[in-house]
């Protein structure tokens, strides 16, 4: 039978359909949920809804992310432990609270290991970090699509000035519950009282605590100048705390929602780097005129150095991979151990 003009035509648009049905896998309309340990307004949130509107723009409007902080979904372990099942699709934690499934993530929580935004930054986008972030998937089923740049952990307290380890004594201190970081203090001198995330801020208001220690951004967001009265600037920790997705959703992905996660993930850390460094000088500017005194370290902070490195940092050897494994960090950002 022959072919009209039109019939020619209806045959190419046809075919083009199918061509384009087989090669541009259309995205569906979905909702995910992601949690943060942190109030909002932080660098947790900075991460999160950066990312969350960067995948609702790459896919079109069709992917958008609901978004639960201050711990409303549980606390950050919760809510790894949930990605790590599938029952829950992003979470935002803290490193520490990543370790329990993933150990050698821990090379991160070694005191003094990083000391500067950029080591942060040149540990966790190169050779180190990626090599992490594959442990991760495989030992704790989650995938780190991005890094929240928190800054240093700042000690605080209500008790008194603390510019020296031996200013601790007596005073009792929050630790998250992790073992790097619990051995940290002891090697100060005292002993710390591990606790959750989400009950800490009632613990200092009630006395229970006289102090923790989290960057300042974080001490900004979550009111504790309400608690607390002096912040001493040690460095022993540069928190990172990474976007997760569960690894089980990730792999149920086409490519191109996949393209869209990791594009998304790399453009909102970089955001969230920017955040901290735009913000952290203002923050403590809004902290000292809450009231909070800001303590320098004394004597540069090398007897802190020296005292959590030369006692925490053999411990832990075996459990971040080996000695190696903080050779290959050192050597990345330039220094030599002992320093």
């Amino acid at each position: 039978m022959k072919r009209t003009f039109w019939s020619n035509c209806l045959v190419i648009v046809l075919a083009l359909g199918l061509v384009l049905a087989l090669t541009s896998p259309s995205i569906a309309k979905t909702e995910w949920k992601m949690a943060l340990g942190d109030a909002s307004g932080g660098t947790q949130w900075a991460l999160g809804e950066r990312f969350a509107k960067l995948v609702e723009a790459y896919s079109g409007g069709e992917i958008t992310l609901a978004l639960f902080p201050n711990g409303q979904l549980g606390s950050e372990q919760e809510t790894v432990q949930n990605c790590r099942l599938g029952t829950l699709d992003f979470s935002v934690a803290a490193i520490n609270n990543i370790t329990p499934f993933s150990p050698k993530v821990g090379l991160f929580t070694l005191p003094y290991l990083i000391l500067s935004v950029d080591e942060a930054v040149t540990l966790t986008q190169g050779p180190v970090g990626e090599e992490l972030v594959q442990e991760t998937i495989k030992a704790a089923g989650v995938r780190i699509l991005g890094w929240s740049y928190s800054g240093f952990r700042r000690l605080s307290n209500s008790k008194r000035p603390v510019t020296k380890p031996a200013d601790l004594k007596g005073l009792t201190i929050r630790v998250p519950k992790n073992a790097i970081m619990i051995d940290s203090y002891k090697s100060w001198g005292v002993s710390p009282t591990p606790m959750a995330w989400d009950e800490v801020f009632t613990a200092l208001q009630q006395k229970v605590l006289d102090g923790q220690d989290t960057p300042l951004i974080t001490q900004y967001v979550m009111k504790f100048y309400e608690v607390q009265k002096y912040i001493t600037k040690i460095r022993y920790v540069f928190l990172l705390e990474p976007l997760v997705i569960s690894e089980q959703l990730y792999q149920r992905q086409t490519p191109e929602v996949k393209a869209i996660l990791d594009r998304a993930g790399k453009e909102a850390q970089e955001h969230c780097r920017q955040f901290l460094v735009l913000f952290e000088d203002s923050i403590a500017k809004e902290l000292t005129g809450k009231g909070l005194e800001m303590l320098e370290p004394a004597d540069g902070e090398k007897e802190w150095i020296n005292k959590a490195t030369q006692t925490v940092w053999p411990k832990f050897y075996k459990s971040i991979g080996g000695k190696e494994k903080v050779d290959a960090a050192l050597k990345a950002v330039g220094r030599d151990f002992p320093f």
